[in-house]
């Protein structure tokens, strides 16, 4: 199971997942009861407020998101 950077996935992992299309953030939350061998609709978001099916192809691990953050000067407040 790989995330759409091409990160391993993991359940547990802290997740942001993105529109399939536009790539606007839509559900952030916990990786569970994913499947190693599906990288589509595998697996749960546990989120705050409900829980939200989870494609691979369309998260990113909460980490990585912080890196791209940082790279580009978005991690801090100007």
């Amino acid at each position: 199971m790989h995330y759409r950077n091409g990160r391993k996935a993991h359940n547990g992992d802290k997740v942001v997942k993105l529109g399939s299309y536009d790539g606007q953030i839509v559900a952030y939350g916990v990786l569970h009861s994913a499947v190693a061998g599906n990288e589509f609709c595998n697996g749960g978001i546990a989120a705050i407020t409900n829980d939200l099916g989870a494609c691979m192809c369309d998260m990113l691990h909460v980490d990585d998101v912080a890196e791209i953050l940082s790279a580009n000067d978005l991690g801090k407040r100007q």
